[in-house]
């Protein structure tokens, strides 16, 4: 018994001590479990609020996109569906908006794409998430690969990098290059990140000639002309080179100031004259050691030495230059930071011009320049007596000015003499050649291998090895390389870039499409500028060119027509069911940065039931490669932007085409096209240009054509025909000219 009770007690107090332990461990772990429970529920609160912002995200995303106003055309009428975008405020607003005549579909038309774009999207990603399928894989792989690409692309494309030009030659020496008064350079290949723009090529400029550099569009005109103003392409140590490229940088100098000032020897000069004058006549600004004679002699040696380099004129001469190139007496004395963009780069020409450089590079200096001042620089170039190489797309300015062509073509210069119609000429001819030397060579290959056999190898190889060697001779080389490399050599058809332009043709409307009645128009500020007594009809088949000096009010002519801007007074009527096409000179402003092309035109255009494909297909036709339909527009240059704007006038299915310098930025291939599209296009034509080419294309028909000048706030109508008007203004420059 005393056993029995002994062990109750021993096990009552080890119960007790596990009791102890568990309450004690229990006490231990509670804060712990506390804890964990307190990140659990952190963790849980953080993404439930996580998910909340982002569905508040979300959800204010969708009502801000749904708060978007479509913008809606003040009176008078609206020609179609209003474009999409922000409101515009009435006039003022109204003037910026570029493609304000374009018609584009409403915003609910978008909201219903957008819409659809989604179901389609689901749709398609319905099969590939309901099943498991092997193909089904692979075509999401292939997707996901070629949206990755996309990206790439993309990042690659906007990254800038300053030293893409790779630039290999053959030089004259160093000894010959600091006497030599030409420029020649042999084996000459340069290539932009990897793209061949140059290969194995020659070129010589030579002292006091005038070279027009022509070729299409993107092929590395302007790189040349850089790579040689930067000496990158050697230029002789004597030769002093500008390449006139960029605007000049705004500042508190006038207009007249900044071009007497580019001449840094006179400023020198001037400078020097009046410090030696000052210490001449008062002892306390001489400096220590300072002798009377010699400061004479030196001050003797500045006067003759401005003398001859004319420096009492210097003054006249800036002048006479702005005044040619469009500046009035007021505009000379205004500072440079009052003026825009384009007449900035009018001054960088004006310097160029006046300091005369030995070799003086331009590259498409007309592109900022009305018709009188084209036509004066014209003819100031033609009495240029130093060395020249303008880029330039006016066939008529390269007629006049130039006296060499080179012509960059298959990543070959060719030289050629004479003025742009000359190597037209020599250029057809040169063509028929090749291609003759091609269709012989293709005739004899095809007729060597149809012969079978264990020869046919060897005689096709012959054949080509004797068309090489034809081949070199006929390029002015020779060399026999042998098989492999006479392949590469052997002849080709010749590589002719073409583009095409063409508008859809309209639907028939009555007459009147557009008037203008009686309209007179201030911009709110501005009482030195207006429009006055303006009375103009537009119909199916007009055709008007507007010409004057910049800033005359053509453009502000062009918003009245389109109705971006409303008349003060007087009337502004249009066709209910007009749609106008409209290229304004300031087009860029009005693409989005961000997109390409592609994207661009879908966006804009969701209506017209084309595919990406098909937009590409719509581009391709305007001259824009392939290659650049998925590249930003950020990234493209004037010309390719150029083209996109073009073809979204192409997708709205114009009456009426408002074009406004529309040559700027277009190689003459694209000119020419243009010029074709106008006058196979049945609708009405108003432009405004520079280019006296498309002015005189536009202008063939005298019956329906005008030619209306806007000067000093009125509009007249000139009488003539457009070559009159330009003999006209021809006998003006050269009288202005021949009085110097």
């Amino acid at each position: 018994m005393a056993r029995d009770e002994e062990k109750k007690e021993k096990k009552s107090k080890e119960e007790k001590g596990d009791k102890e332990k568990k309450e004690k461990k229990d006490k231990e772990d509670k804060p712990k479990k506390e804890k964990s429970d307190k990140d659990k529920s952190d963790k849980k609160d953080k993404s439930e609020k996580s998910g909340d912002k982002e569905k508040k995200d979300k959800k204010d995303k969708k009502e801000k996109e749904s708060d978007k106003p479509s913008s809606s055309r003040a009176p008078p009428p609206a020609r179609g569906p209003p474009a999409r975008g922000p409101a515009k405020a009435p006039a003022a607003a109204a003037g910026n908006d570029y493609l304000a005549g374009i018609d584009l579909p409403s915003s609910e038309e978008e909201e219903e794409f957008e819409e659809r774009g989604r179901v389609d999207e689901e749709a398609t990603r319905a099969p590939i998430m309901a099943g498991s399928s092997r193909e089904n894989k692979k075509i999401a792989d292939k997707e996901r690969k070629a949206l990755e690409a996309a990206v790439r692309a993309k990042e690659d494309a906007l990254r800038e990098d300053e030293n893409v030009f790779d630039v290999s030659y053959e030089g004259m020496g160093e000894e010959v290059s600091a006497t030599a008064t030409d420029v020649k350079v042999q084996n000459l290949t340069v290539r932009a990140k990897g793209k061949l723009l140059l290969e194995n090529t020659s070129v010589t400029i030579a002292a006091g000639r005038r070279y027009g550099l022509v070729g299409p569009n993107g092929r590395g005109k302007s790189t040349l002309l850089r790579l040689m103003a930067k000496r990158q392409i050697p230029v002789p140590q004597g030769i002093d080179v500008l390449l006139v490229e960029q605007e000049i940088v705004g500042d508190e100098r006038t207009a007249l100031q900044a071009v007497v000032e580019a001449d840094v020897e006179l400023m020198g000069l001037r400078a020097e004259e009046k410090d030696l004058m000052e210490a001449l006549q008062d002892e306390a600004k001489q400096p220590a050691g300072f002798c009377h004679d010699t400061a004479q002699d030196r001050l003797n040696e500045v006067y003759e030495r401005m003398a001859q380099i004319g420096a009492s004129s210097a003054e006249s001469r800036a002048s006479k230059i702005l005044h040619g190139l469009g500046f009035t007496e007021g505009m000379q004395r205004r500072s440079t930071q009052s003026f825009s963009g384009g007449w900035r780069m009018r001054i960088s020409l004006a310097r160029a011009l006046y300091i005369q450089p030995t070799l003086l590079l331009l590259d498409e200096p007309t592109n900022h320049l009305d018709l009188r001042a084209v036509l004066w620089l014209e003819e100031y170039l033609m009495r240029w007596k130093k060395t020249l190489i303008v880029v330039s797309h006016d066939r008529d300015f390269l007629n006049s000015v130039t006296t060499d062509i080179i012509h960059l073509h298959d990543n070959m210069l060719h030289q050629y003499r004479g003025n742009f119609a000359q190597f037209e000429e020599m250029y057809e001819q040169k063509r028929r050649e090749v291609n003759k030397a091609f269709e012989k060579y293709e005739k004899q290959l095809k007729a060597a291998k149809s012969g079978g056999g264990k020869d046919a190898k060897a005689k096709a190889e012959k054949v080509t090895n004797n068309a090489t060697k034809t081949n070199a001779k006929r390029r002015g080389g020779g060399n026999d390389d042998g098989a492999s490399s006479s392949a590469a050599a052997a002849p080709q058809r010749w590589s002719d870039y073409t583009v095409e332009f063409h508008f859809p043709e309209p639907t028939e409307l009555p007459p009147p499409l557009m008037q203008l009645i009686d309209v007179d128009f201030k911009y709110p500020g501005r009482e030195d500028f207006g429009l006055k007594d303006v009375n103009l009809g537009v119909d199916m088949g007009s055709r008007i060119a507007i010409v004057g000096p910049n800033g005359a009010g053509k453009t502000t002519l062009m918003n009245l027509l389109s109705g971006d801007i409303v008349p003060v007074t007087g009337e502004s009527r249009r066709s209910h069911k007009l749609r106008i096409g409209r290229y304004a000179q300031h087009f860029v402003d009005a693409l989005s940065f961000d997109e390409n092309p592609v994207e661009y035109l879908m966006n804009r255009f969701p209506t017209a039931g084309l595919k990406p494909e098909g937009m590409r297909a719509m581009l391709g036709r305007f001259g824009l490669s392939g290659q650049h339909h998925l590249t930003p527009i950020c990234k493209l240059s004037g010309g390719q932007k150029a083209r996109v704007v073009f073809t979204s006038i192409c997708l709205t299915n114009p009456h009426i085409l408002l074009l406004d310098e529309p040559t700027n930025h277009l190689d003459m291939q694209s000119i020419d096209a243009l010029c074709d599209a106008i006058s196979e296009f049945e609708g009405g034509v108003i432009v405004i240009s520079h280019d006296a080419q498309l002015l005189s294309r536009l202008c063939e028909d005298e019956e329906r054509s005008q030619v209306l000048v806007v000067e000093d706030g009125k509009i007249r109508q000139y009488a003539g025909d457009f070559e009159d008007y330009r003999a006209e203004l021809i006998r003006e420059i050269t009288a202005e000219l021949d009085e110097d």
